[in-house]
């Protein structure tokens, strides 16, 4: 049976849908716009004003002047490392806090979880912090940038919420059976929390890919920078010195428009190739961890 729908009702959805298009153009077209102008002539770029839609001309010597700078290849291996052990650290604390604070036993559960909260508003400030991995020798150092951020107060909230969601049933039946609190919560949670985890691995993996501010602080020696602090340097400082060699003095202001533009998708791409693969848990992951029941 068809529902009628109404003049204004119609008017309202040509209205959203049109609105809503206009937003995602908006902000596809930046995206749309460095990897077009990182595939264009670099020559042909500097001369171009306004919008554009196509490259200009066609060339990749913008991204063989990236990936021949040797700083390039170790910021990707940093950040890789950071990525990979950050994310499997992060799951594994936030998971055993989430579970701890999620069982209605725990005494003074209410207690720390305020205090716990109480951190996502006020902290020891930028100083202290620093001079607490300094004393615990986790400056300039990749470990520096994994074990201080294992738990995201606001991920582990999510989190414990959808533990608290799985019936007391399931935890009861394991505890009957012999099981102990590791092997529930391996055994029993976990497998039935794919979807809530697999949003925590692109909310930790995000954060950690995009993440420089502590990276620039604590690490001093440049071979140990990540990918992100390097491409500020070049986007910040304009250091694309290193890839323009062989160039011209002429050259090397429109092919470093180029380099910037490169290195830019190259740092992108990755982060952007992820999504999909969790796209499908990711409505489904947040409305199990937003609400109770």
């Amino acid at each position: 049976m068809k529902i009628k729908v109404s003049t204004g009702e119609r008017i309202f959805r040509v209205c959203n849908y049109t609105i809503l298009t206009v937003i995602m153009l908006l902000c596809l077209y930046p995206v749309w716009y460095v990897a077009v102008a990182s595939l264009s002539d670099s020559a042909l770029l500097t001369q171009h004003s306004g919008l554009l839609f196509k490259p200009k001309g066609f060339s990749l010597a913008a991204y063989e002047k990236v990936f021949s700078n040797p700083m390039i290849a170790k910021g990707y291996r940093n950040t890789m490392f950071i990525l990979i052990v950050g994310v499997v650290f992060d799951l594994i604390m936030t998971s055993v806090a989430a579970y701890f604070l999620s069982r209605k036993n725990v005494m003074f559960r209410d207690s720390i979880m305020m205090l716990i909260t109480f951190t996502m508003f006020f902290s020891g400030g930028m100083i202290p912090f620093y001079l607490t991995l300094r004393d615990l020798k986790l400056t300039n150092n990749l470990m520096g940038l994994i074990i201080p951020f294992m738990i995201n107060t606001y991920n582990m909230i999510i989190l414990r919420t959808s533990f608290q969601s799985i019936p007391d049933s399931l935890v009861e039946a394991a505890q009957i059976d012999g099981a102990g609190h590791i092997t529930i919560l391996w055994r029993v949670i976990v497998p039935l929390s794919k979807s809530i985890l697999a949003v925590m691995v692109l909310y930790y993996g995000v954060g950690i890919w995009n993440s420089w501010f502590w990276a620039s602080t604590i690490i001093r020696t440049r071979e140990l920078y990540p990918l992100q602090v390097i491409l500020r340097e070049i986007l910040m400082q304009n250091d694309v010195g290193s890839m323009t060699t062989g160039v011209s003095v002429a050259d090397q202001e429109s092919i470093g428009q180029s380099i910037k533009y490169a290195t830019i998708m190259v740092a992108t791409v990755p982060i952007l190739c992820i999504y999909p693969f969790l796209q499908k848990y990711f409505t489904k992951g947040v409305m199990i961890g937003a609400v109770k029941g």
